[in-house]
C-alpha cells in the first residue's frame, strides 16, 4: 500500500511538518536565492531539515521543491533543470525517511507557477499543466509518497495542476492560501474550496499559509462544516505574524500557541495538521507532544479560539460564523511557503 494511503488508514491524526524558508535562512540561505539548488549542492543540510523534522515528531514532511517549476525556476535561469532539481528533492527526502525508525511519508511541495493564467495574465492552462507535469515526475522518480500542491490561490490554476498529476501514479493533496478577508486573492472561499474538492479526485485539501493561527481555524471550521465526515482536511498555519527585529523577520508565535493551535484544529475537523511560516523544530515538537495528548471534542467557539490563539480579522470572523458574503476592508494575501 501507498505510504501516504497507509498512515491515513493508521493514524486518527497525522503531524506534518513545519517551514521550510524559515529554517533554510537559519542554515545559510540567502533572501533571493533559489531553495531547491540546495537539493545538489547542499544536500547535507536538506537532510538536517527533513531529519530535523523527524526528531520533532513529524509524521508527514514536504520536500524542498515548493518554487519548483519551469516559471519559478525561470526567474535564476533553472528552468532547464526541473526534473533534475525536483528529483534530487524526492531523492533526499527519501533516504532520510527511510532510515527512520517508524512510517514517515514524503510529501512532494508544488507551488504555484507565480503566473496568472488567461485571461487574467498570459499563461495558458495548457502551459501550466506541461510545468506542473514537469515537476511531478521529477518528484515522482524521486520517490515521494503523495504529490502536494500548496498555497494554491486561483481555482483555474489549481485545476491546470490537477490535470498534470493525472496518470503519475500517485495521490494528490491541495491547499490553498486564504487571506485575512477569508478567501483567496483570487476570491475562492473555504466553503467554494470544499464543495469544488469532491469533484477533483483530490486524497485531501485545505488550507496553508497566508494568515496565522485564528484565521487559519476559522477557513477549516468553514471547510469541515462543507464536507463528509471521512474527508482528510489539511491545516497548515503560519506561526503567528511577521515581524521585523534587528532586520530580520521573525514570527511571534510560541510553542505554546502552535500547541493550543494543534488541539483546536483537531476539534475543527482537520486529520493532517502542521506549521507553515515561521514554524522551527522547537514549535512542531511541541506540536507532537499536543496532538498526542488531545483527545478530539466538539467544534470550537470563537470565543475559545481568540482566547487561546488570538484574535481573528474581522473577515475571518465572517467565514467561521458561515457568512462569507460579509465586506471586509483588509484584505492580504501571501504566495510563499517561508
Amino acid at each position: 500500500m501507498n505510504n501516504f494511503l497507509k498512515i491515513l488508514q493508521d493514524k486518527e491524526h497525522v503531524l506534518a511538518d513545519g517551514a521550510t524558508g524559515t529554517n533554510l535562512f537559519a542554515m545559510g540561505l540567502e533572501t533571493g536565492d533559489p531553495p531547491e539548488t540546495w537539493n545538489v549542492d547542499h544536500k547535507g543540510r536538506i537532510r538536517s531539515l527533513h531529519q530535523g523534522f523527524i526528531d520533532a515528531g513529524s509524521d508527514l514532511f514536504l520536500t524542498n521543491s515548493f518554487g519548483g517549476t519551469s516559471y519559478r525556476l525561470k526567474l535564476h535561469n533553472l528552468e532547464s533543470r526541473v526534473f533534475e532539481l525536483n528529483k534530487a528533492a524526492g531523492t533526499i527526502a527519501r533516504e532520510v525517511a527511510d532510515s527512520a525508525d517508524r512510517l514517515v511519508v514524503v510529501a512532494g511541495s508544488m507551488g504555484p507557477t507565480g503566473e496568472m493564467i488567461e485571461p487574467h495574465g498570459l499563461m495558458t492552462s495548457i502551459e501550466a499543466t506541461a510545468s506542473f507535469r514537469a515537476q511531478a515526475e521529477g518528484l515522482a522518480e524521486g520517490g515521494v509518497d503523495v504529490l502536494w500542491l500548496e498555497t494554491m490561490y486561483a481555482m483555474e490554476e489549481l485545476e491546470a495542476a490537477l490535470d498534470a498529476l493525472k496518470g503519475i501514479g500517485l495521490p494528490f493533496c491541495a491547499t490553498m492560501s486564504f487571506d485575512t478577508a477569508g478567501k483567496t486573492m483570487m476570491g475562492i472561499t473555504p466553503a467554494n474550496l470544499a464543495l469544488k474538492a469532491k469533484s477533483l479526485g483530490l486524497t485531501g485539501f485545505g488550507a496553508n499559509c497566508g494568515v496565522g493561527a485564528p484565521d487559519t481555524l476559522a477557513t477549516i471550521n468553514d471547510i469541515s462544516r462543507n464536507v463528509g465526515t471521512n474527508t482528510v482536511v489539511i491545516s497548515k498555519a503560519n506561526c503567528g505574524i511577521p515581524e521585523f527585529h534587528d532586520g530580520n523577520i521573525v514570527y511571534s508565535g510560541t510553542e505554546k500557541l502552535m500547541a493550543e493551535y494543534v488541539q483546536i484544529a483537531m476539534n475543527s475537523g482537520a486529520k493532517i495538521i502542521g506549521g507553515c511560516c515561521g514554524t522551527t523544530f522547537e514549535h512542531v515538537r511541541a506540536m507532537r507532544k499536543a496532538m498526542d495528548e488531545h483527545i478530539v471534542t466538539s467544534p470550537p467557539t470563537l470565543a475559545e479560539i481568540e482566547e487561546k490563539v488570538g484574535i481573528m480579522s474581522e473577515g475571518s470572523r465572517a467565514i467561521f460564523k458561515g457568512d462569507d458574503s460579509k465586506p471586509t476592508k483588509d484584505r492580504r494575501s501571501r504566495r510563499s511557503r517561508t
